[in-house]
């Protein structure tokens, strides 16, 4: 069952009812200013952190569920209503979302009036701009009164709900004009405010919560709505919100356009009064003048479709199957950069009040962007090692406004550090720009003592190399990639995380897992130095290399598929020997991906193994049979129950790894099928059932062991967006960066008749068409490059180079 439909042209999904089976949301904001937005207005927004900026107030798990947002409620005699459907619920004559890139639009319709309201973020702008366009479709003129409406977050999103003692006495405002200030602890040790304008003079206004809805009334029935009349209340203390009262007439067939500004400034601290008591609001004021006319907003929304525009036409693929063609050019890409700008800090399923960046998040993210904004990846990369320790490990996490490590998780996770150098690979490869090596980034535990950026990779080899246990293995810390297989911590206390819980030495659990990775990036690492010339350690690390390819093979494979890991007292994880968990997916697809078993039959009997045991309807599910007990000894993995999460749920993130995989055994048919199983624009007709949005992927679908089979659960901020795109668009369209130019190796399935893909690499457009229609080994015919293997490289001043790969 759809709920809506894909725009393909306007780049849009059209959503055709407000109660979609779960709120279906998108993204505003491009750099700084962030936003949340849902299909009936609910969300907040937020200064580059959503923890410790947190400009509006939202209530998770609330009832009912998506409870809080931007409002308008309009009063059309005796009828209350908004556009928004929610939170008043009026049954409406016509609704309609439109989820755009970086814009929401939402249109209602009652009783001859239409209400459109167009949310977003301008470009470089600390604000979200809301348009509200009113049309009298009836023959005779209409009075309005219309009231808006955000409730203030007092900044901390973490104290804002724990520390009512203070903040029910904290909350200030100040209004002038037509504009409301939030002002809370501007007088002490803040000097940012926010701020919620309109360009037309008001009748009156609120901003006490208490006063605008009333003790024991709700947002489904504010009691200044009911009554019609705003209070013009001044919030001292209590809940700060800020509602807007416009009295408005429209003659038949009148469209009246109205500008809402909700605004963030910051001031230097010597200007930040002007006079006693009183906030400087020439920032905000300038924001509100630069707003105040519809042909700016115009503009400014012009400019942000031609940035998304630009920023998405790096790579489009014209083929067969347009939900490839849409997931590719659209939304699998714009979702990559969602987690580029949040990574996992602020969704529906995440309060942004935790977990900020994370190291293993984001280094991962890079793969999925670095080609859309290289400059930000370079950025970015520098920010993570950053974060990184001298001994080579790192902060698991840390808050995008202060670029400091979370404390509170610290670090201790072993895959952390190998994953640095997958991202600067990745960038070295998209760009060419090896200067990035010898940028000077300093430890985290050694702030004053800088080390090169090539340095920092080196002690994320290190660290692997160095922490090996006894079976040549590297040792898994508190978790790998699977946060919830913890081999260090045994946990009895419900109180307590189980990452933080470390009991154990450490020096005896090891992962499979964390060998696979160190065996898929070390060699490209390798043909790195080879590149630099650096011989020596490039042989070093061969040596190495071996080595650990070897442990794998002799103690990491189980005889139809590789081993998950070894726990604390050396039993093995992941093994035909256990009762449960006898099979996980993550060694299947990373140690294939690192090319192990390939020449003896190990690898096509490993993925052979996935589809026996592990492949499902709706993908395939991390591990067989699940866990039905509790079991201390391998941690938060088994207190899920059977089918959900990492108890063998669907976890959509390793998935693209066996996908990957396929495509290393030429298998083009199961690495698409599998592709489409956790797609979701193929998943839009089962929407009742997959119940999240058909736009964008998600962590987790229930596996069958569940009730719930095939539901999802944690959409966009995923590393599945960033892998799926490299799964799709690197291995199984085969168009892939690599040192000396692109790779071109498809493995398309008989389905995909003819593709044709422009990708834009180091500033020159390669025009590849790739006929699909034979069977056998692609053949490569190049204009205006050179071929070498399967790598295609601009000739001198080419511009432009055309690619016809033929069977």
């Amino acid at each position: 069952m759809r709920f809506g439909y894909f725009d393909d042209q306007k780049k849009e999904y059209v959503i055709t009812t407000p109660q979609t089976p779960y709120p279906w949301i998108n993204y505003l904001g491009t750099k700084d200013f962030f936003g949340l937005i849902s299909n009936t207005g609910g969300g907040y927004c937020f200064y580059k952190d959503a923890r410790l900026r947190r400009i509006t107030r939202y209530r998770y798990n609330n009832i009912p569920l998506d409870t809080g947002g931007r409002y308008f409620y309009l009063k059309d005699e005796a009828t209350i209503w908004t556009p928004t459907w929610q939170p008043v619920q009026t049954k409406l004559d016509h609704y309609e979302c439109r989820h755009g890139l970086g814009y929401t639009k939402i249109t209602g319709a009652k009783n001859g009036l239409t209400a459109e309201v167009l949310y977003f973020v301008p470009l470089d702008e600390n604000c979200e701009v809301h348009r509200l366009l009113l049309r009298n479709t009836t023959a005779a003129a209409k009075q309005i009164r219309l009231f808006s409406f955000v409730e203030f977050c007092l900044w901390n999103a973490y104290d804002d709900m724990t520390n009512f003692q203070r903040n029910y006495s904290t909350g200030e405002v100040e209004v002038e004009g037509s504009v409301i200030y939030h002002k809370t602890e501007y007088r002490e040790r803040r000097n940012h405010y926010a701020f919620y304008g309109v360009n037309h003079p008001l009748t009156g206004f609120d901003t006490d919560r208490e006063e605008f809805l009333g003790l024991y009334h709700g947002l489904h029935n504010p009691q200044v709505v009911m009554d019609g009349e705003p209070k013009n209340s001044l919030a001292c203390g209590w809940a700060p919100i800020a509602s807007h009262c416009l009295d408005l007439r429209l003659l038949p067939g009148e469209e009246r356009e109205l500008i809402f500004v909700l605004g963030y400034v910051e001031n230097d601290p010597a200007t930040k009064f002007v006079q006693t008591g009183v906030i400087n609001k020439e920032p905000a004021k300038k924001i509100m003048a630069k707003f105040a006319a519809g042909p700016a907003v115009a503009r400014a929304f012009a400019e942000l479709k031609d940035y998304w525009g630009q920023t998405l036409s790096g790579y489009q693929v014209e083929s067969d199957d347009p939900r490839l063609n849409r997931m590719v050019n659209v939304w699998n890409p714009y979702q990559c950069m969602t987690t580029f700008n949040l990574s996992r800090s602020a969704s529906y399923f995440e309060s942004g009040i935790g977990r900020g960046i994370g190291f293993r998040d984001s280094n991962q993210d890079i793969l999925g962007f670095v080609h859309m904004v290289p400059d930000r990846a370079r950025q970015r990369i520098l920010d993570l090692a950053a974060t990184q320790f001298s001994n080579g490990g790192a902060y698991h996490q840390y808050q995008p406004l202060t670029k400091k490590g979370n404390e509170e998780i610290g670090g201790g996770f072993n895959d952390d550090p190998l994953w640095l150098l997958y991202s600067v690979l990745a960038y070295i490869k998209e760009t060419g720009d090896y200067g990035i090596l010898t940028e000077q980034v300093p430890y985290a535990d050694q702030p004053s003592a800088c080390a090169t950026l090539h340095d920092h990779l080196r002690t994320s080899l290190r660290f692997t190399l160095n922490n090996l246990g006894p079976h040549g293995l590297p040792l898994i810390g508190r978790a790998d990639w699977n946060d919830c297989l913890n081999l260090n911590c045994f946990s009895e206390n419900p109180d307590e995380s189980f990452q933080t819980c470390v009991n154990k030495d450490g020096k005896t659990a090891e992962s499979v897992l964390i060998a696979a990775i160190f065996l898929y990036i070390a060699p490209e690492y390798v043909r790195l130095c080879e590149k630099l010339n650096l011989t020596a350690e490039a042989r070093e690390l061969t040596v190495a290399i071996d080595r650990m390819r070897k442990a794998v093979m002799e103690h990491g494979y189980d005889g139809e598929w590789f081993l998950r890991a070894y726990d604390d007292q050396g039993a093995k994880v992941g093994s035909k020997e256990n009762a449960e968990g006898q099979i996980f997916i993550e060694p299947q697809g990373f140690c294939v991906m690192a090319g192990l078993g390939l020449d003896d039959g190990s690898a096509v009997r490993s993925l052979d193994a996935v589809e026996k045991y592990l492949a499902t309807a709706h993908g395939i599910k991390l591990l067989y049979p699940a866990y039905t007990t509790y079991r201390k000894e391998l941690g938060e993995i088994t207190s899920y129950p059977p089918g959900v999460k990492e108890n063998a749920g669907i976890f959509c993130h390793n998935n693209p790894w066996v996908m990957i995989a396929e495509t290393k055994l030429k298998r083009a048919e199961k690495a698409f099928n599998y592709y489409k199983k956790i797609t979701p624009a193929y998943r839009e007709e089962i929407s009742d059932v997959h119940r999240l949005e058909p736009y964008v992927y998600a962590q987790m679908i229930a596996g069958d062991d569940s009730k719930r089979h095939g539901e999802a659960k944690n959409s966009w901020l995923t590393g599945t967006a960033a892998w799926a795109y490299v799964a799709v668009t690197q291995h199984i369209l085969g168009i892939r960066p690599d040192f000396d130019g692109l790779i071109i190796d498809p493995c398309l399935p008989p389905e995909l008749k003819t593709v044709r893909v422009k990708r834009v690499f180091r500033g020159v457009v390669y025009e590849i068409t790739i006929d699909n229609r034979m069977s056998g080994d692609f053949r490569l015919a190049v204009t205006g490059g050179e071929v070498s293997g399967r790598v295609v490289r601009a000739l001198p001043g080419q511009k432009r180079v055309t690619v016809e790969c033929r069977t």
